[in-house]
């Protein structure tokens, strides 16, 4: 069984900043790709950026220069650091991994529980 647990949401005012963290755990051979997706109320889920094994990142455009996506290969977590948040970026946050699972070849999505960021005044 794998599990990923979130961290870090809550309310923020306009400008504000927050950090979120997604912990990987259980039956685990390998972790490829990780990242956050994000779903505003009454909107499909967007990709917010993701970054492989190696570092190689992708991001929104509308988050780029403000978010900053990282990972710590060792722990099995992946983060986002939130900077000069807007009332837009207001929705439901949700981690996913890459995983592969003893008896798999191939590795299976997995995502978290999500995490809520609001962002107003």
């Amino acid at each position: 069984q794998v599990q990923l647990v979130e961290s870090g949401g809550g309310l923020v005012q306009p400008g504000g900043s927050l950090r979120l963290s997604c912990a990987a755990s259980g039956r685990i051979d390998d972790i490829f790709d990780m990242g956050w997706y994000c779903q505003a109320s009454g909107k499909q889920r967007e990709l917010v950026a993701r970054i492989t094994t190696g570092g190689r990142i992708s991001s929104a455009d509308s988050v780029k220069g403000r978010f900053t996506i990282s990972r710590d290969n060792t722990k099995n977590t992946v983060y986002l650091q939130m900077n000069s948040l807007r009332p837009e970026d207001t929705a439901v946050y949700f981690c996913f991994a890459e995983i592969r699972t003893p008896g798999y070849f191939f590795p299976r999505d997995y995502w978290g529980q999500g995490t809520q960021v609001t962002v107003s005044s």
